[in-house]
């Protein structure tokens, strides 16, 4: 079951850094939720964790290097849910997997709205800036 259907037409924002980033992110997703083995789904939850630590501080150093001017709210935005993730990681790896399936989710639809808002403001302040 796929459950993060990239789609370029809606994902793609046009800086192969951050695209690259999401789809890595999407391909996470997916296989969390293939995943049967209650020791294999701890460790790629796990991974997705430090994925998505990794992902935001990168575009962090994006806005931070091209003065994005609304650096607060995504911020913002990038420390609640890794804040979130960070409390349901905890609860996967002692062993309330349940809890880690259904936030895997909702994480798609999150990742849409999060892609069409903030990141492709980010996106296109960086195509604006060279």
């Amino acid at each position: 079951m796929t459950l993060f259907n990239w789609q370029d037409s809606k994902h793609l924002l046009g800086v192969p850094q951050m695209d690259d980033t999401h789809k890595e992110f999407g391909d996470l997703v997916n296989q969390l939720v293939e995943i049967s083995d209650s020791e294999d789904f701890k460790r790629v939850f796990l991974e997705l964790l430090e994925h998505t630590r990794v992902h935001f501080d990168n575009e962090d150093r994006l806005m931070v290097d091209s003065a994005f001017p609304a650096i607060g709210e995504h911020r913002s935005e990038h420390d609640r849910v890794l804040g979130q993730l960070t409390q349901i990681n905890t609860r996967v790896q002692n062993g309330m997997l349940v809890m880690g399936r259904e936030y895997i989710k909702e994480m798609p639809n999150w990742f849409d709205v999060h892609a069409a808002t903030m990141d492709s403001a980010l996106a296109a302040h960086l195509k604006a800036r060279g």
